[in-house]
């Protein structure tokens, strides 16, 4: 029997009606500018959060990347919190691919203030690297699926503008952070210099993200694009598979939210469950109890029928997504009453 999966959001499969729309896309040579598919999407979510053009790539991984690339040197530093993803989970590519140094800030579940960045700007001494970036996440990954408030981030824009320095949100989950909050895409987006929007989690679509920016920013992603050999081809169909998600799945994120506050709930009410961070999106991040390691939990689990990733010595992660209806989480709720880790 198939296991339950909420190791990730990323483990969605194409729904039929996914399936059908890639089957059917218009396509065309992307490297050359002529695949359509692939051009209204790049339109559509420029326009959608309040820039002039977009960029399609294979990974979110490669669009903050291209980013980091274009708004820094050689040499600079980038400002994030400690849990950010690009300096946690994309293999070093903020120092190997622009070999930039990081700043890191000990937040709030991954949010920072603009007091925080002020004191982390580096004076213009010859010794010390150049602070050039500022690099948010929202939702925040290793923060439980925590939202940022806009007025913070308008206080944080107001720091950036006046050191010069680039602004990048890296919107993994910015879907569930605007369904969570009402938010409207335009109105975020436009607060910085560049936005990579992915579109291969909740959302459904089996590959891509989209980096949003300025004509001359994206002219040169482009380049950097092609340097690090994400140049492609006929990939209309990949991107009809986000339009259709965008379409069809943006919605439904809030039934998500309200199986993880669900699932919170059962958590909580489990004695190898020392305390699980407050739930606001579809993220589920669990502390175990002193006597019990995320490494023998993920190993029982997973023999009962049911995969997550372990996040930490004590930190467990699972993530609700488009494939657990129901169903599914009334068995991952069963499983985890029995359980005798």
């Amino acid at each position: 029997m198939q296991p339950i999966d909420l190791r990730s959001d990323t483990v969605t499969r194409p729904t039929p009606a996914m399936r059908d729309a890639m089957l059917r896309a218009a396509v065309g040579d992307d490297v050359f500018g002529e695949d359509p598919t692939v051009n209204a999407l790049e339109e559509r979510l420029a326009a959608q959060f309040g820039h002039e053009a977009g960029l399609f790539c294979p990974s979110g991984t490669m669009t903050n990347q291209i980013a980091v690339h274009i708004h820094t040197r050689p040499g600079d530093e980038v400002i994030l919190d400690e849990g950010g993803h690009i300096y946690r989970y994309e293999g070093g590519g903020v120092m190997a691919t622009s070999g930039c140094s990081v700043k890191l800030i000990q937040g709030d579940r991954g949010r920072f203030t603009a007091e925080q960045v002020k004191e982390n700007i580096n004076d213009p001494a010859l010794w010390l690297a150049r602070t050039r970036m500022v690099y948010m996440e929202n939702t925040t990954n290793r923060g439980g699926g925590a939202v940022w408030d806009l007025a913070e981030v308008d206080r944080i824009c107001a720091v950036c503008d006046a050191h010069k320095l680039a602004f990048h949100l890296d919107g993994a989950r910015i879907f569930n952070a605007l369904v969570a909050t009402g938010g409207d895409a335009r109105e975020w987006g436009s607060r910085f210099h560049s936005v990579s929007i992915c579109l291969s989690k909740g959302l459904g679509a089996p590959v891509g993200s989209v980096l949003v920016g300025s004509k001359p920013l994206i002219h040169e992603a482009r380049r950097v694009r092609k340097r690090l050999g994400g140049g492609m081809r006929q990939v209309g169909i990949l991107a009809a598979a986000c339009h259709h998600a965008l379409d069809h799945h943006v919605e439904r994120l809030a039934e998500d939210h309200d199986r993880a506050k669900r699932l919170e709930t059962a958590l909580l009410q489990l004695p190898y469950v020392a305390s699980v961070l407050p739930v606001r999106t579809n993220i589920v991040s669990i502390t175990l109890v002193d006597t019990l390691t995320a490494e023998h939990f993920v190993r029982s689990i997973r023999e009962a029928g049911l995969l997550a990733a372990a996040f930490g010595p004590r930190q467990v992660r699972m993530v609700l997504h488009l494939d657990i209806a129901d169903n599914a989480l009334a068995k991952v709720i069963r499983i985890l009453n029995e359980l005798r880790p």
